[in-house]
């Protein structure tokens, strides 16, 4: 007599048929000790609703001929989160983020904000997800659903990527230490700026400014790249490298 699912929240609330032969007219269906609610019966199979319970319980199927043999029904708590490996990415998604905690075996979708994914269970204690895209930049709730409930309590920002409008000056000695102001959009999560393919070291002044000093580079046009949280922004021969005077 198989059950399916065989495990459920232990707040109770799992649809689970049963399967065997006579049991029509099952007037009873136990979870250890606590009652079920019959939804549909056939004298194959039987439907119901799990009680709240808690372990391991066997299940079983009353009718005017009897009860039937125990059936083992494992009772799962919902899911605990205690981190995330990013807090934040880009309002495209599609960047890859664990999540640490308890009772994740059985996950089975991960809720960013109105938008959801399908995770990948590593363990018990660790699953990774692939953020889906957001609806615009902000914050959302991060939950978890496992056949055990849902567990909310995290954040996740979703960020913009940036833009780049100007860059000035737009020249300076190859021997780069130009002091540069770099203005976009969404310029506030920058990890890094390069003029040429070389790191410059850079400040963030606000989410529209930045201040770059350039490093040393080749005579000629450079692109600027921008990377923030939110992706990268390439100025194309956004800065010009310029040879200093021979005599």
């Amino acid at each position: 007599m198989p059950i399916s699912p065989n495990q459920g929240s232990t707040a109770g609330g799992t649809t689970v048929t049963i399967t065997g032969t006579n049991l029509a007219g099952a007037t009873a269906v136990k979870f250890g000790t606590k009652p079920a609610t019959i939804t549909a019966n056939t004298p194959t199979q039987v439907t119901c609703i799990s009680p709240s319970g808690s372990g391991t319980v066997g299940v079983t199927v009353t009718t005017a001929g009897g009860t039937s043999n125990p059936l083992s029904f494992f009772y799962i708590g919902a899911p605990f989160k205690s981190s995330l490996s990013e807090t934040s990415g880009p309002t495209a998604g599609g960047n890859s983020v664990t999540i640490t905690g308890t009772g994740m075996a059985t996950a089975n979708s991960v809720q960013f904000g109105a938008n959801s994914a399908t995770p990948t269970v590593i363990s018990d204690s660790q699953i990774s997800v692939t953020v889906p895209a957001g609806v615009s930049a902000g914050t959302v709730s991060v939950s978890v659903t496992t056949v055990g409930g849902t567990n909310n309590g995290f954040s996740y920002s979703y960020v913009d990527a940036p833009t780049v409008s100007t860059i000035t000056p737009s020249s300076g000695p190859t021997s780069g230490g130009t002091g540069v102001t770099v203005t976009g959009t969404s310029l506030s999560t920058t990890q890094s700026v390069t003029v040429g393919g070389t790191a410059a070291p850079f400040s963030v002044v606000s989410d529209t400014t930045l201040s770059v000093v350039t490093p040393p580079g080749t005579a000629g046009a450079s692109d600027v790249v921008i990377t923030t949280t939110g992706g990268s922004a390439t100025s194309v021969g956004g800065f010009t490298y310029v040879s200093g005077p021979g005599i």
